[in-house]
């Protein structure tokens, strides 16, 4: 009888299931479109270089999806300090980030992970009342 041997694999990331870089760069840029389209947040990105605020966003989305990325923009207690984001804001973005991950496809446990991730940041971020 002859023994077979299995070879064990580490779960995939997040990351990797829902397809690595491009699939984040869709994700970043699709959250874009509609984060600028929104009249209640547009106003926050006014002057802001979109090129690096993507890059660091899929830094950022890499790194709490478990890929080979680290995030090194600010930390985002100092990123969004005087910005005078409320509750609001910060719910309309994260609505919006679930809708990219979602139209990207992104497996509704992946998604959960994400938005977790980000209600862990809301203090950090949030620094007005609405």
């Amino acid at each position: 009888m002859s023994e077979h041997t299995t070879q064990e694999r580490a779960p995939a990331s997040d990351y990797d299931r829902v397809g690595g870089a491009p699939a984040i760069r869709a994700v970043v840029n699709r959250f874009y479109e509609l984060v600028l389209g929104d009249d209640r947040l547009a106003p926050f990105f006014a002057g802001i270089d979109m090129s690096r605020l993507k890059r660091h966003q899929a830094q950022l989305i890499s790194q709490v999806m478990g890929g080979p990325v680290d995030y090194e923009g600010q930390e985002l207690r100092a990123a969004h300090a005087d910005l005078g984001i409320r509750p609001s804001d910060f719910a309309a973005v994260v609505e919006h980030l679930v809708k990219a991950l979602e139209e990207a496809g992104a497996p509704p446990d992946v998604v959960s992970h994400v938005v977790d991730a980000l209600a862990a940041s809301q203090s950090d971020v949030v620094t007005a009342e609405d």
